[in-house]
């Protein structure tokens, strides 16, 4: 709205005064995505259409058995089954503008909207997956009785999420980290994905030893998540959350090793489009992807909320 000119004066906004256009788009914030830094995407390169399923062999176990002077060995012959990664989903987009609109603009508008597209294709995707892995946890990898060995950790039940304070959110990392020892999980490549109050938390905490962040300086330095008992930590606001029973919104936030879960995607299809019968252009994209826990030992799925 331009500046108002006095009763009986002229105005010239819209007349003289012309309007002014930026040269710049309004910056956009996306939600920051972490799927390529916690699973592993070695197979991605395989893959070209969705139906397309990627065969994984495994590793046998090789029994090992007492041995007693002058006896035979007993041999086994090895086998292990074989796990399928099937690329069995698919996401699409499409845009199309006026030829006289692009030409005309004063900012590359297909280029604008192609980054917003590719942007919004990942958050669909990492968004679904959050949803669906975190029920392919080990069964002494979540719950009240979690830990597979001493099953004594409460990581929070359907009806009874744990509460997390800024006292205690560093005892369910350490925790989490338990239950993968509990199952000799990797020490490497560890990590973990919380919601945005979770990293409140952590900073609201005691946590102010630069050894317990893995580094020189205090993780309270610049905000950083950095590293927490040998857990590389990620911010998302992708994580699936639910309203439980008692009130509270309770979130599945997500600790685990690389290994846990593969994921692959591909974006086989991306081409500039002119329709034959319209002076428009646009793009079109096809994205085939899939994701599999194969490692559910590897996976901690704790059930909490936002405590005071």
């Amino acid at each position: 709205m331009p500046v108002g000119a006095a009763a009986g004066t002229a105005q010239y906004s819209g007349k003289f005064v012309p309007e002014i256009w930026s040269s710049q788009m309004l910056i956009k914030f996306y939600e920051t995505v972490c799927m390529a830094a916690i699973s592993n995407t070695k197979y991605a390169g395989e893959i070209k259409n969705v139906g397309d399923k990627v065969i994984i062999r495994t590793v046998p176990t090789v029994t090992i058995s007492d041995y007693v002077k002058n006896s035979d060995i007993d041999f086994e012959y090895l086998e292990s089954a074989n796990v399928e990664l099937l690329i069995d989903k698919a996401k699409n987009f499409g845009f199309l503008s006026d030829v006289i609109d692009v030409h005309q603009s004063d900012l590359p508008i297909i280029e604008k909207f192609a980054q917003d597209a590719s942007e919004q294709m990942k958050i669909s995707i990492e968004t679904g997956v959050f949803a669906d892995i975190y029920a392919d946890a080990a069964t002494y990898n979540q719950g009240a009785t979690a830990g597979y060995i001493d099953r004594d950790i409460n990581l929070g039940v359907s009806g009874t999420p744990l509460a997390v304070t800024s006292a205690d959110v560093l005892s369910l990392i350490v925790e989490s980290m338990q239950c993968l020892d509990d199952y000799s999980v990797f020490q490497m490549d560890r990590w973990g994905v919380g919601p945005n109050w979770f990293f409140t938390k952590i900073l609201l905490s005691e946590l102010k030893d630069a050894s317990l962040a893995g580094d020189g300086t205090s993780i309270l330095r610049n905000g950083r998540q950095g590293r927490i008992a040998d857990c590389t930590l990620y911010k998302s606001v992708l994580l699936t959350s639910v309203t439980d029973g008692g009130g509270e919104k309770a979130f599945y936030p997500l600790f685990g090793q690389k290994e846990a879960l593969s994921f692959a995607s591909q974006m086989t299809r991306v081409k500039p489009i002119e329709p034959s019968m319209r002076h428009q252009q646009g793009m079109k994209g096809l994205n085939v992807y899939g994701y599999k826990v194969l490692k559910g030992e590897a996976l901690v799925a704790p059930y909490i909320y936002k405590a005071a």
